[in-house]
């Protein structure tokens, strides 16, 4: 039996040994978008994207809240992302000041195949304007998304590159919150974003393609918009209720039913295509 002094002792020296912890931050190992496959997601549209992630059985990919600035706007790029935090004097002093802080740095890791990602504080507060968004149309950017707002509406449509957010507002953001970590995993409208992932946005909203399965699920959301574009010349020629071959499950359709037989037609088949039931590859 340890005696009871011993016993503090031992307490003592456990409680003040430190927790062994481990935590994954930035981009992820191995999934590394090149531009072709960006340009390949950027052709699909976002709901497909999201169909094809749901197939797989992930998570709520789209960023709720975050519409198209101009109806023009459509946007695809690897991630950059920048985190804000609620305003605080002391955090504020520690913050690197003028062009060392890390929004600044995060403009400048942005190009023509990226998409600055911010997540704000909330949604009404304001990410940014027009002298700060000059340096971004500086940067050729490939978009901005934010569960934010933007102010200076009109100029930075006049600037040329897709912005999405939550809505728009004169209010300022220096006032709510500060800028404070770049490129680290954030949550942006309740979607967790690494940067390196895949942003696609269209009229419909935002997507985050993971960067891990990227390849996958374009494979999967190609796989079904063709199938779609099929169903839809089909109804088109022989008008009646789409419930004949639709919805149907990617990697579930039978050979045999309706929408298996009007595919073979086309020449699709579990030979060429991963949408058959046993044919699925994910």
């Amino acid at each position: 039996m340890f005696s009871a002094a011993l016993r503090r002792t031992a307490t003592t020296s456990f409680r003040s040994m430190p927790l062994a912890r481990s935590m994954a931050t930035g981009p992820a190992s191995g999934g590394e978008i090149s531009d072709e496959l960006l340009a390949k997601l950027g052709n699909l549209s976002t709901q497909a994207l999201v169909d094809g992630l749901w197939v797989m059985g992930w998570p709520n990919a789209q960023i709720d809240g975050s519409r198209a600035l101009h109806p023009s706007h459509k946007c695809v790029g690897r991630a950059v992302t920048l985190q804000f935090v609620p305003a605080r004097p002391d955090i504020a002093q520690d913050k690197p000041a003028g062009g060392e802080s890390p929004e600044y740095e995060a403009f400048e890791k942005c190009g023509p195949n990226e998409v600055l990602v911010m997540a704000s504080v909330g949604k009404w507060d304001s990410v940014g304007g027009d002298i700060k968004f000059l340096r971004l149309k500086q940067r050729e950017i490939g978009g901005l998304v934010t569960d934010g707002s933007v102010r200076d509406t009109d100029e930075i449509i006049n600037y040329g590159f897709p912005c999405f957010s939550y809505s728009t507002t004169a209010r300022q953001g220096p006032a709510f919150m500060q800028p404070w970590k770049c490129n680290d995993v954030i949550s942006v409208g309740g979607v967790a974003v690494r940067p390196g992932d895949a942003i696609v946005g269209d009229q419909d909203g935002v997507v985050c393609v993971p960067a891990k399965v990227a390849e996958k699920v374009y494979s999967i959301a190609h796989g079904r918009e063709e199938i779609e574009d099929i169903i839809k010349e089909e109804l088109t020629k022989n008008p009646g209720p789409p419930g004949k071959y639709y919805p149907f499950m990617s990697g579930k359709i039978k050979v045999d039913s309706p929408l298996g037989k009007l595919l073979a037609t086309k020449g699709i088949t579990p030979e060429n295509s991963n949408q058959f039931e046993g044919s699925a590859d994910w």
